[in-house]
């Protein structure tokens, strides 16, 4: 959809804007550096398109509606998330 899209764009973006604004001494800084920022996008920059919450709590109040939509469990951890199936 328009919206998603232009979520979508927004992402490349600011991921676009962090490749060109540092400088990275390795593909492993590289690498670290991305997963920050996707961390710090999903748990901790509110969307305008998503009711002003982050995605992570737009993803954990879709699950509490939908549970039928989800084979894990959605979690709020810092690093990557470790997803648990539900028993």
């Amino acid at each position: 959809s328009p919206q998603t899209n232009g979520m979508v764009e927004r992402f490349n973006g600011r991921i676009s804007d962090v490749l060109a604004t540092h400088r990275f001494v390795s593909g492993a800084d590289l690498a670290e550096t991305l997963a920050r920022y996707v961390l710090l996008y999903n748990q901790h920059l509110p969307q305008l398109a998503l009711g002003h919450r982050t995605p992570i709590q737009s993803m954990k109040e879709w699950q509490k509606t939908h549970p039928e939509l989800f084979k894990k469990r959605i979690s709020n951890r810092p690093g990557l998330d470790i997803y648990v199936a539900e028993q």
